[in-house]
């Protein structure tokens, strides 16, 4: 029958004058055709392979065994009676017919009636992992997307569009959705869907990406996810992986490392952007306009620096976190909005190669916390291994200084042009004097091989992460205040107003608020969180950190690796 179907139809298409070639590619492109095709193939493969038993009756060989006299009785008895059984059991299977009984085609069967399949999934303690809608005008119920990973994913018998008939049995149509899924609940091992697949399946051409997520996001909290259940929540600095785009709201990915093979519903990037624009929920940070240069962040300390010049840096330091801030008079560069603009920044695995020169080493911390001393101590430990970037200042020399080795000594209109440059990754002043420590500085240690280490207040961040310097960010966490109190009892603290002076219970408190507010609004750029605890094992955690970003493979943002014409 279907055979004088297509000698009918391509009767027809000739008569029409239709071409040869559409009519073999619409004909070979036909859905019943190439489902006969497989239905063929079953059969041929069924009647070329199909099993059948060696013997008819296989257990009459043990009427052919034949034991040695020397033998003992019971022994032989045993013998003949297991090959018996186990002749006898071969006979069952193979003789019994295993294949199912299916029922025959309905005579009346009408020709438009469409394709239906039934699909039977066992259930386990992993959910469906897909989801479904309304046609509001039919009430015609579909699978909405199959979540990558999921049950229904991995079945490969359930596809976004396909229509779902009855599940378990129960007509669907009109149920809202809610409803089906009650239907879907009260299933035990089993569940069983008739549907209607969709006739052309989407071609998924996805690439491999991978994202650090610039902001929170909690599906509980999201009034407009399709279905919070099937949604995942992140937390800024999570490195999430996209396994599919294919719809332009809702995004699938996996939070490295995963534990699960199904995916989570996440929004897009130009959905997340409107959600922040909507002020929907409370935003996770405030974006700058531009690199707050105008503050003065505290450079390196050096081996041969004295005492004097720490003081003054956390002198200049402390100034400029009490006053108001200039707004950016200078050209910024298209890094400093790339990060912050975006909830999410593309990475890849970067692995160091030998020849290439070490990551910039970038300590940051609220003022108390150590970050001076852990850096201090770090290019102590083997200053020719480890160097900072030699700053710049406006002021006089003193007798002892060398310019090129305490500062480099500049006129303020020289300075002034590199500011304008966008030369400093940070600049201040103090009394009367500009401070500032130079990109090039920096270039200059990291070229002679050695690890170049500086620390900088957070707001200078975007200056530091390009692609030339790629700096490995790790910032020093205050323990509990208990803790403070405890370890810091001898210790002093560089005010404005005093050189040196015990710590105070408001010190110890001002520093927990500080670090509240760095983590609130820079945490997704933290490459390693050090909680300095006791400064010996800081010491020894920052070392091993600061090995492990030149050895070992991290996330980077990918613009380091493909760096743009604007970067």
């Amino acid at each position: 029958v279907i055979l004088s179907d297509v000698i009918e139809e391509v009767r027809q298409s000739v008569s029409q004058d239709i071409d040869g070639a559409e009519i073999l590619h619409s004909l070979l492109n036909a859905a019943w055709l190439q489902s006969l095709l497989k239905v063929y193939e079953c059969l041929q493969r069924y009647l070329r392979d199909s099993p059948a038993p060696a013997l008819d009756y296989s257990s009459g060989l043990s009427l052919e065994v034949h034991l040695p006299k020397q033998f003992n009785v019971v022994i032989i008895l045993v013998c003949l009676f297991s090959i018996k059984a186990l002749l006898s059991a071969h006979d069952t299977i193979a003789l019994k017919d295993y294949e199912p009984v299916l029922p025959p085609m309905p005579e009346d069967l009408p020709d438009d009636e469409e394709a239906t399949r039934i699909v039977c999934l066992v259930k386990n303690k992993q959910p469906l992992g897909a989801t479904i809608k309304r046609n509001e005008i039919t009430g015609e119920i579909f699978i909405a997307r199959v979540i990558h990973g999921g049950l229904a994913d991995r079945s490969g018998l359930l596809h976004a569009g396909d229509r779902i008939i009855e599940v378990n049995g129960f007509p669907v149509d009109g149920m809202e959705p809610e409803q089906v899924i009650q239907v879907q609940a009260r299933s035990h091992g089993t569940i069983m869907f008739k549907v209607i697949p969709i006739t052309e399946r989407p071609v998924h051409n996805q690439t491999m990406l991978y994202v650090r997520a610039m902001t929170d996001y909690s599906p509980q909290q999201d009034p407009a996810i399709p279905c919070a259940d099937a949604g995942m929540s992140f937390r800024r600095g999570d490195i999430l992986e996209i396994v599919d785009q294919t719809d332009a709201l809702w995004w699938q990915a996996k939070k490295l490392p995963s534990s699960t093979a199904c995916a989570g519903l996440i929004p897009s990037t130009n959905l997340l952007k409107r959600k922040q624009r909507e002020f929907w929920w409370s935003q996770p940070y405030q974006p700058h306009t531009c690199i707050q240069t105008c503050e003065w962040l505290s450079t390196d300390i050096c081996s041969f620096s004295s005492a004097g010049f720490r003081r003054s840096m956390r002198l200049c330091r402390r100034r400029a976190h009490s006053t108001t801030q200039p707004s950016c008079n200078t050209r910024c560069p298209s890094s400093c909005y790339s990060a912050l603009n975006s909830p999410y920044e593309e990475v890849v695995r970067y692995q160091r190669h030998s020849e290439d020169v070490h990551r910039l080493i970038v300590l940051l911390g609220p003022s108390g916390v150590g970050v001076n001393e852990l850096r201090r101590r770090l290019v102590e430990m083997n200053p020719n291994i480890f160097q900072g970037p030699v700053p710049y200042t406006t002021r006089a020399p003193r007798g002892y200084e060398e310019s090129g080795r305490e500062y480099f000594f500049i006129s303020r209109e020289v300075f002034e042009n590199m500011v304008y440059h966008n030369r400093f990754l940070e600049y201040g002043e103090h009394k009367g004097n500009m401070y500032g420590t130079s990109i090039e500085s920096a270039k200059e240690v990291l070229n002679s091989g050695k690890i170049c280490v500086i620390d900088i207040e957070p707001n200078a961040l975007q200056a530091v992460r390009t692609h030339e310097l790629r700096a490995f960010v790790i910032y020093v966490k205050p323990p509990t205040l208990e803790r403070l109190r405890e370890t810091r009892q001898d210790s002093y603290i560089t005010t404005n107003y005093y050189v040196n002076r015990p710590f105070k219970d408001e010190d110890f408190q001002e520093m927990e608020e500080a670090a509240r507010k760095i983590e609130s609004n820079y945490w997704q750029f933290f490459d390693h969180v050090i909680i300095n605890n006791e400064l010996q094992d800081s010491c020894v955690e920052l070392l091993t950190a600061v090995m492990r970003a030149q050895d070992e493979p991290q996330w980077v943002p990918a613009s380091w690796i493909r760096p743009t014409s604007e970067s």
